[in-house]
């Protein structure tokens, strides 16, 4: 059994190349049984070859007479990473029965198209994503999260086209700094560091159109209790950074100022994908 968490990714000015590991979980059980079938249980992924944790599996070892069986508190279109959680489980499925010893982070990126996510839920913590490979870090503790997913799922390919090829210059220059404020925050323990550092002018309102909910609960962030926010991968959930002491009262605040969304608590999870034998 392979239990892999949840991730969020861009982290305000990271777009592309941070992620954080969050305490949502995919579980996929693989059993050889000398017949293929798979049982996505109340997940919407495919019964059939197509189903992403099998697509994984199959990078490295065929399928033939495997049995999987999938489970997942992850929810699905709400850039949470849910792919990323599916191809990850299918991956370490694969090398672990097989004693294979994969480069599992380069195929994960691979199949999934980008770093940060898969390095997140492979390797847990936080992780920055730079020349085909990935570092990981833990912030110093104190540092917690909460979520507010809108109803409306947002898919990633749009996101991805309502950014331009090239931006001006000082928009970049503007998330570089902010990125490394960020990441000099959470290596702190600096809180307002972090609320500096969530600070993005790449990709949130340029996508503002298809999550004008998401951006208006983000920009609420301070008046609800929370450090700040950011727009988790390509949306609509929101991750607001908090306090621990604030996380209480901030899903209370969450709950009541958008009772539209699914508001969760997510914490930080210093653990990337596990895996036992049954």
């Amino acid at each position: 059994m392979v239990r892999v968490p949840a991730s969020s990714a861009n982290l305000g000015p990271g777009y592309d190349s941070m992620a954080a590991a969050l305490a949502l979980h995919l579980e996929l059980e693989v059993e050889e049984t000398g017949e293929f079938s798979v049982d996505p249980g109340d997940t919407d992924f495919p019964a059939s070859r197509d189903n992403l944790c099998v697509r994984a599996f199959e990078a490295l070892h065929p399928a033939d007479g495997i049995a999987f069986r999938i489970s997942s508190e992850i929810p699905i279109a709400s850039g949470l990473g849910s792919s990323a959680a599916a191809i990850v489980a299918g991956l370490v499925a694969a090398d672990h029965m097989y004693e294979l010893d994969a480069p599992l982070l380069e195929h994960a990126a691979r199949i999934e198209g980008h770093p940060d996510n898969v390095a997140a839920a492979l390797l847990g913590g936080f992780v920055i994503c730079a020349d085909g490979g990935a570092e990981r870090f833990e912030p110093a503790p104190g540092i917690e999260a909460a979520l507010a997913i809108p109803p409306e799922p947002v898919p990633t390919a749009e996101a991805r086209a309502a950014l331009p090829a090239e931006v001006p210059l000082e928009d970049a220059v503007y998330n570089a700094a902010h990125a490394a404020l960020l990441v000099l925050g959470l290596a702190r323990g600096d809180l307002d560091l972090v609320a500096r550092g969530l600070d993005d002018r790449l990709h949130q309102p340029r996508r503002e159109r298809l999550y004008p909910r998401s951006m208006e609960l983000l920009r609420r962030a301070r008046e609800l209790g929370a450090v700040g926010a950011s727009i988790s991968g390509a949306g609509p959930a929101v991750l607001f950074w908090c306090h621990w002491q604030q996380t209480g009262t901030l899903i209370e605040h969450l709950r009541e100022v958008a009772p539209d969304c699914d508001v969760r608590r997510a914490q930080f999870s210093p653990g990337g994908a596990d895996v036992r034998a049954l």
